[in-house]
């Protein structure tokens, strides 16, 4: 895993910051709001990264600060929502700002984010919620939602099937066999995937 780059800003255009480190240069993909704060090239740059792996190509994404890189990787780990929604969010909000908005539920506010509807809106905030609620913190602390009881997350995870639409039954279907120590985000992930609605 590539953690961070500490090197020269070689250059960067609309999406992409060019990072060379050692001879080598990377292609670091940024959010609009990161890039406009980096240095004019020829500068020195220290970028927290992350390496994302997929089928059929290696894409590094770079972060000046650790709420950022936290945020992101909370944000593409939400049913749905990839690297360029995530920066989008990034593009779009402060971290703070953007954890105050889901942790008032606030889906007007989440779905200004190009690239981001009403139903993705609401998904992301009903998978990432709970995590919020103690502010900042919650993006590297999971620890405020181990003291909720199994009961109250698998209830919590149920209500959010109801409000987006889904019956009872299906619901309770989508839900058995749930991971038992997951939160509210882990288990409404696992009924989606269930139910398809992922897809």
């Amino acid at each position: 895993m590539i953690a961070f780059l500490k090197g020269i800003l070689a250059g960067k255009d609309a999406a992409t910051a060019y990072v060379e480190v050692g001879g080598v240069g990377y292609a670091v993909g940024m959010s609009q709001a990161a890039l406009s704060k980096l240095p004019e090239a020829g500068s020195p740059v220290e970028i927290h990264t992350r390496l994302q792996v997929r089928e059929d190509a290696l894409a590094l994404y770079g972060f000046l600060s650790l709420e950022e890189k936290a945020l992101f990787e909370r944000l593409v780990g939400v049913s749905g929502v990839g690297p360029k929604v995530a920066l989008a969010v990034l593009s779009s909000f402060e971290p703070a700002a953007f954890v105050a908005a889901v942790a008032a539920q606030d889906v007007a506010a989440v779905q200004r984010v190009p690239g981001v509807g009403k139903k993705t809106a609401s998904r992301i905030i009903l998978e990432l919620k709970g995590s919020f609620d103690q502010g900042l913190a919650g993006l590297f602390d999971d620890a405020s939602r181990a003291g909720v009881p199994a009961p109250e997350r698998l209830a919590g995870a149920r209500e959010a099937l109801l409000s987006m639409g889904f019956t009872s039954a299906e619901a309770d279907v989508a839900l058995k066999g749930a991971p038992e120590g997951g939160d509210e985000g882990v288990l409404l992930q696992y009924a989606l995937k269930r139910l398809g609605a992922n897809s």
